[in-house]
């Protein structure tokens, strides 16, 4: 009896270190912090690949993202989604948002892109420049609430096309700028305008103009913590990481100029 009693106390005590030791050395589900980060759709591969780096080195936080146009996100935050982080394609979309949404001391401008004409892949056009828009008969643009849409319209007004192409219906609107990809890519239009960093070797498009210097603002990329998150450490220390020079790497590599 004192031989069972014993190894029956020896067993429930490894057992209970075991417990312990599995405690400390992984995390539950109920112990790690979910950080909601709202970022436009063109970041979403660079970001992706940064989350998965950020996540081997603190696995008590998850990533969720949610991409799209940084005029729908900024609805969406105006509307009282969960966000930690907003990552805007251009400085309206924060500035729109501002200090009733935006924690001020952590906003910063992380990265700037270019803003290019792209057509498919196998198109054999002599579409070589912006002003070749007019011999076109459909192009595919984001839409006014989209940061590319808005550099598209200054570009064109610039090189004095905005009007005629609008007059000849010869525009077709999209919601982000991977529709204007995805358009443009399966040559259901003759060219589109994007950033840069949207092609890539799987995209199935090739650029063949830059925007002419000076036709439209800097695409710049803010990026700040969201007044409202209830993990503000949390979400400034991401922020701060996407400074690294880890990062940097994979901003750069994807065509994008960090800027810090």
């Amino acid at each position: 009896m004192k031989v069972s009693k014993l190894l029956s106390t020896a067993c429930a005590f490894i057992l209970c270190l075991n417990i312990s030791a599995c405690s400390s050395n992984s995390y539950s589900s109920s112990d790690k912090t979910t950080l909601t980060v709202f970022a436009a759709a063109s970041m979403t591969e660079t970001m992706e690949e940064i989350a998965d780096i950020y996540k081997e080195n603190n696995k008590n936080i998850e990533i969720q993202f949610n991409f799209d146009s940084s005029g729908t996100l900024k609805t969406q935050i105006e509307q009282g989604a969960v966000c930690d982080i907003f990552i805007s394609a251009a400085q309206k979309q924060m500035d729109e948002l501002g200090e009733d949404f935006i924690k001020n001391d952590s906003r910063v401008d992380l990265l700037e892109n270019k803003v290019v004409m792209i057509v498919s892949e196998n198109s054999n056009t002599d579409i070589d420049s912006f002003e070749d828009a007019n011999l076109i008969n459909l192009i595919s643009l984001g839409n006014s609430d989209v940061p590319v849409g808005q550099y598209s319209e200054q570009i064109f007004k610039s090189i004095g096309l905005w009007d005629e192409l609008n007059s000849s219906n010869k525009i077709s609107f999209a919601s982000n700028v991977k529709e204007v990809v995805s358009q443009v890519a399966s040559a259901s239009v003759d060219c589109g305008v994007v950033y840069a960093t949207d092609v890539t070797k799987d995209s199935k498009v090739k650029i063949v103009a830059n925007a002419p210097e000076g036709s439209c603002d800097p695409a710049v990329y803010p990026a700040a913590v969201i007044k409202t998150s209830e993990n503000q450490e949390e979400a400034q220390k991401f922020l701060d990481f996407l400074y690294e020079d880890e990062c940097k790497t994979i901003f750069t590599d994807a065509g994008f100029t960090p800027l810090s």
